[in-house]
């Protein structure tokens, strides 16, 4: 019998190439569904179901069918990744028929699309039929430091010497969702994806100027515009990150809903890889004075409109 060639020392062992598969698998499943600690009927599918995230949608009592207008949602991870709910947030309302324009500065088109095809949704015919408007950060940013555009470009505070003019971005996001007369088509409401906020602060931002965008944004989006606006923030808690925690404390106060990621308290496990709290902090009123001004003004670095808020103090929490 002729001996087993002898494994070359570049190739990983049995052990590590399985470990590195379900470690793939899981980033791929945990986008799109929550594995269920414990099961009736014994281990569930090695697949599971990836069209959307059913249980979030129970535990918020919303489906696309039914979504609600003019929120605020501050999506939240700390020592986890909690990128699969703007996965989530982004087939659900494509699939409620609502115009999104997608500011995302993490990952690239094809990214975001090969997950959404996953969960059932197309990016690329979404944004050929006009529903979705996506500002690729990653590649706009390569535009923006090395040609010189005609109109000022959604990013151009990369090229200012003291970054903090957010204009140009906030005038991108009302002209894609402020509807027009030529004819277009009709959609639910507009809604205002970000992944995600805290990159603002590592490109040079201040927490104070992306509160004032987001200000903006709110009176224009949810108000006026009767739409709604979902943001994901990083969780630094192990860093004394000051910007951070002033532009997530700010954030948490304003949002109608909170949803917070988090690993376990005790370490990982291999069927519960975390927990999601779900916490309705605050109910937010503009005053008239405060619409007409953005109105008019549409200017993020301007005064801020005024707030009242009302703390509910609702929390439930998920465990996947």
């Amino acid at each position: 019998m002729l001996a087993a060639p002898a494994r070359p020392d570049w190739l990983p062992s049995a052990d590590f190439a399985r470990a590195s598969f379900s470690r793939a698998l899981e980033l791929c499943c945990s986008s799109a569904s929550v594995v269920s600690s414990t099961s009736p009927s014994g281990p569930g599918p090695l697949f599971p179901d990836l069209r959307m995230f059913p249980e979030l949608n129970n535990l918020l009592n919303t489906a696309p069918d039914k979504a609600e207008q003019g929120r605020l949602t501050l999506l939240c991870d700390a020592r986890t990744d909690g990128s699969f709910l703007v996965h989530h947030f982004l087939s659900f309302y494509l699939r409620a028929n609502c115009k999104v324009c997608f500011v995302a500065l993490i990952q690239s088109f094809s990214h975001y699309n090969i997950v959404a095809q996953k969960l059932g949704v197309s990016l690329t015919a979404a944004r050929d039929r006009g529903q979705l408007v996506f500002l690729e950060g990653l590649k706009s940013s390569v535009e923006v430091f090395f040609q010189t555009p005609e109109e000022p470009h959604p990013l151009q505070f990369l090229r200012e010497a003291k970054a903090g003019n957010l204009q140009p971005l906030y005038e991108f996001v009302r002209t894609a969702l402020t509807p027009g007369d030529d004819g277009e088509a009709a959609w639910r409401c507009p809604v205002l994806l970000v992944d995600d906020l805290s990159v603002l602060l590592s490109l040079g931002l201040g927490a104070v100027a992306v509160l004032d965008w987001m200000q903006y944004c709110r009176a224009t989006v949810c108000c006026q515009l009767k739409g709604n606006i979902v943001a994901l923030v990083h969780d630094r808690e192990d860093t004394e990150d000051e910007e951070n925690d002033i532009l997530l404390n700010g954030l948490s106060h304003q949002s109608h809903l909170i949803l917070r990621t988090e690993g376990l308290a005790t370490g990982f496990c291999r069927d519960v890889h975390g927990q999601v709290q779900c916490s309705g902090h605050c109910t937010t009123s503009w005053s008239a004075e405060a619409a007409d001004s953005v109105e008019t003004a549409h200017n993020p670095a301007g005064p801020e409109p005024h707030l009242s808020v009302q703390d509910t103090g609702q929390e439930r929490v998920l465990f996947c």
